[in-house]
């Protein structure tokens, strides 16, 4: 059984045996084929949650196939053996395509935040991490305004905006969350690439672990 020593030293650092460090990771053009997978996995009531419909396969295949990795940004989180569990997605827009967004902010873009976690990962903050995450990029990319948009019922989401302090506003079963942001400065952009360098450590060492377990270990 192979182990993630990189895992394991933050675990010890953060004094956390019951639940794991969570990394963030961004991911790029060849993590595609991943997204899709992890998005097709979610069940109808999760795709109702994370899309505000129950997409079939082929939208779901569509709107993955759409995902400009050189324009927005889209993070993951791999679990110890190699499978993306979680995906957010922060996509920026021009600010006038948002209604709601005229009267948020005097920025020209704006950004979107999406996310979904698989069920065997909930319960341990990915979501929050994940939202963190956005928050810094968009900081750190002097976007001011990050907006959310989901169903009320997604209780999820909703406790994610509640506890960044987002602007909450429901109407007809669906809700749209605000969140102004600071200004950049060196201490969020300090943190930005320590956390990517981090992530990025973690992802290299369970790819590699996982490509050791499948040339060492026989198929069955």
């Amino acid at each position: 059984m192979f182990t993630n020593p990189f895992s394991s030293w933050l675990n010890a650092r953060s004094g956390r045996k019951s639940r794991r460090t969570v990394l963030v990771k961004q991911l790029h053009e060849r993590d595609r084929r991943r997204v899709l997978k992890h998005f097709l996995a979610l069940d109808d009531s999760d795709r109702l949650l994370r899309f505000g419909t129950r997409l079939p396969d082929e939208l779901v295949e569509a709107y993955v196939a759409k995902i400009d990795f050189s324009r927005d940004t889209v993070y993951g989180v791999y679990n110890p053996v190699f499978k993306l569990v979680a995906v957010g997605h922060l996509a920026f827009g021009p600010r006038e395509a948002s209604t709601h967004a005229l009267s948020s902010t005097t920025k020209d873009i704006v950004a979107e935040f999406g996310v979904s976690v698989s069920a065997s990962a909930r319960g341990l903050g990915i979501g929050s991490k994940l939202f963190e995450r956005a928050a810094i990029r968009c900081r750190n990319l002097d976007v001011d305004t990050l907006y959310m948009h989901c169903l009320s019922s997604n209780q999820t989401m909703m406790h994610i905006a509640k506890k960044a302090g987002m602007e909450i506003q429901r109407d007809y079963g669906e809700a749209d969350a605000y969140l102004r942001l600071l200004p950049p400065d060196p201490a969020s952009m300090l943190r930005e690439a320590i956390d990517e360098q981090f992530a990025t450590i973690d992802y290299t060492l369970k790819a590699n672990t996982r490509a050791a377990v499948k040339f060492f270990v026989p198929k069955k």
